[in-house]
């Protein structure tokens, strides 16, 4: 060692340690309020600043772990030590919004479990303001983390948590009524009442134990498909009035979530015992949950951006960044679920504006932006009313190509939150698989013909959504109907003949599981031996999320085709653009004959209308189940 190292540490080691601490702490203030704000859809760019940061917390979570009893003793509270753990959590989170590596995702989990476990914030929360309020932001990041790891037992004992918590504050803090915390606490209520034990039977993610391997996907001929590409990157953006949401991961966004990325393997659930996560920082015994998650013969997920309630400006720019990133052999991926406008004058749905209050506070622990607790760096979102034209309306009832648009926010705003079809074009120089789940979705029509070098894959929703769920359901109250069906597709024809998680027999789920299970491979593999595949769908059918996806809409199609309150009802039917063979088309005898023996399992083969020559099961005269 030289002097002039050794001179260096005489210096340090003369430093009080609390001193150094708090050093250390501003340090880490300073780098985390600069990343705060920085947008998740330009991931490459600010990846070697993110791990910085990372670096100067780890050092500072172990300089405390190691001075802890000096640092108590010069007056560090629990509180404070909580608080650096909670901006390791967000750190963690913020990464997994970045780059979709579910192992960022399990290392929030850890701290924030830890933070729980060892009751960092308790102390004294009912005696100070700002204590309290650290707590209830603590256990709504927690749930949002718990949520999008689908850990339901966690998540809810922590909503029963922040209701005794949000009930305590009223009461000793009698000045402030916590009506926005209230509201938060409805909207998890809420989303958990429409995103039942029923819809998570199986799980949303691609599991190699319910899903066909990667490996195992049948080719596409040489000549039909040009390219071979992969998805690597999506935009999900979902919008509607009054629609169930938890801060700003709304129900329609939070099933594409899952749905584009793998779920655990059980092979790869490891007990780490005395290891260390990737913090090196937490207990001795643990279970090692990024184990769990990575399976290294995978490909990784692919990157998602989530938006809510995006202008339109904002929306173009995270379109042309991603674009600009996307590999040479990368998909694209844009998910909008929104009321559509025409160009007709319509009547807001209800009175007023839509305005949440909770979102003045939700903004701190949203799933899009890192916030410090107590600052809030996003700009209120304006009152929202927005369109919500009649099921009744019949297809072309007020629908043209040239004003027909998207509304993502207040419907007086003009074109500010309306996202256009002429606002995709541009960007189909690159591939893009699309889906629109829209009461308006027939005018993204105009997209194809028009790309600008590469041909566009569309999904788009039925103009008129059949409801389903209860009887005074909402269009919104359980999801969209299409997006059920791309995420959840046999809870979607479930719910469809009105069957619910208290009234399924087991049983026969999972035989009717098996049996589309079955009926989605044949139908996969009659795509990819069909001698007149568009190209546009033979490049995409080795992507194994791309190629659920579109089974799951020829099974949705096929479904509300066939179903006898929507048949012969165009408007009711879902459409994709370029075609696809008749081979698949939802008349043929396979699709039918799928069709009735999943009904005949659930007792409503009357609820369809087959042709004569289906061979319809024995006890056809069973009527609708009740």
């Amino acid at each position: 060692m030289s002097q002039q190292q050794m001179n260096n540490n005489t210096s340090s080691s003369n430093i009080p340690v609390s001193e150094r601490y708090w050093t250390l702490v501003d340090k880490a203030d300073k780098k985390f309020s600069k990343i705060r704000d920085l947008p998740y859809y330009e991931r490459n760019r600010y990846d070697t600043y993110f791990y910085k940061v990372f670096k100067v917390y780890t050092q500072l979570w172990k300089f405390q772990q190691e001075n802890r009893q000096k640092l108590v003793e010069a007056g560090l509270k629990r509180w404070e030590i909580g608080e650096i753990a909670s901006r390791i959590g967000q750190l963690y989170y913020g990464q997994y919004m970045r780059t979709s590596e579910a192992s960022y995702l399990s290392e929030a989990y850890i701290f924030y479990e830890a933070i729980l476990t060892r009751e960092y914030f308790k102390e004294g929360s009912f005696q100070d303001f700002n204590l309290a309020n650290k707590q209830l932001r603590f256990l709504a990041r927690f749930l949002m983390v718990c949520l999008v790891l689908n850990r339901r037992e966690m998540v809810h004992q922590l909503v029963n948590q922040l209701k005794m918590l949000v009930d305590e504050c009223k009461r000793t803090f009698q000045d402030t009524d916590f009506k926005e915390w209230k509201l938060v606490v409805q909207e998890i209520v809420r989303f958990l009442k429409a995103d039942t034990a029923f819809m998570n039977i199986r799980p949303l993610r691609y599991s190699l134990v319910l899903d066909p391997h990667p490996d195992v996907l049948p080719h596409v001929a040489a000549p039909v498909a040009r390219k071979n590409l992969r998805l690597r990157d999506a935009v999900l953006s979902s919008y509607h009035h009054n629609e169930v949401k938890f801060s700003e991961l709304t129900l329609d966004t939070f099933r594409m979530l899952q749905c584009l990325e793998w779920e655990p393997s059980g092979s790869f659930y490891l007990s780490a015992g005395g290891k260390n996560g990737q913090n090196g920082a937490l207990g001795s015994s643990r279970i090692n949950h990024s184990q769990d998650i990575a399976d290294p013969t995978l490909p990784p997920n692919p990157r998602k951006a989530v938006l809510y309630r995006p202008s339109l400006t904002h929306f173009i720019a995270v379109l042309a960044t991603i674009c600009e990133e996307l590999p040479p052999d990368g998909v694209l991926l844009v998910y909008l679920s929104a009321s559509g406008t025409t160009g007709h004058t319509l009547s807001p749905s209800g009175s007023g504006t839509c305005f949440n209050a909770a979102e003045n506070i939700t903004r701190d622990f949203q799933s899009h932006t890192i916030h410090s607790d107590g600052t809030s760096t996003s700009s209120m979102s304006s009152p929202s009313n927005s369109p919500n034209p009649s099921a009744s309306q019949k297809k072309g009832d007020c629908i043209s190509y040239h004003t027909g648009c998207l509304q993502f926010g207040n419907c007086w705003s003009g074109g500010l939150n309306c996202i256009y079809p002429s606002d995709l074009i541009p960007f189909t120089r690159r591939p893009l698989f699309i889906i629109i789940e829209s009461d308006a979705s027939e005018v993204f029509k105009a997209i194809s013909g028009a790309e600008k070098g590469e041909r566009a894959a569309l999904l788009l929703s039925p103009n008129c959504s059949f409801p389903i769920g209860s009887s005074d359901a909402s269009r919104h109250s359980v999801g969209s109907l299409l997006t059920i069906f791309l995420t959840a597709p046999l809870q979607a024809f479930c719910l469809l003949l009105g069957i619910s998680g208290s009234d399924i027999e087991m049983d026969s789920y999972k035989h009717a599981e098996s049996l589309l299970s079955s009926s989605l491979n044949d139908w996969g593999l009659t795509l990819a031996t069909s001698d007149n595949l568009d190209p546009v769908w033979a490049q995409i059918l080795g992507d194994p999320f791309l190629r659920r996806f579109l089974l799951r809409f020829i099974f949705c199609r096929a479904v509300l085709t066939l179903f006898v309150q929507t048949y012969n009802k165009e408007e009711f039917h879902p459409e994709c653009m370029p075609a696809l063979p008749d081979a698949v088309s939802p008349r043929t005898s396979a699709f039918q004959t799928a069709v009735v023996q999943l009904a005949k399992l659930f007792h409503a083969t009357k609820r369809f209308v087959f042709t004569e020559a289906i061979p319809l099961p024995d006890d056809i005269n069973s009527g609708t189940r009740s």
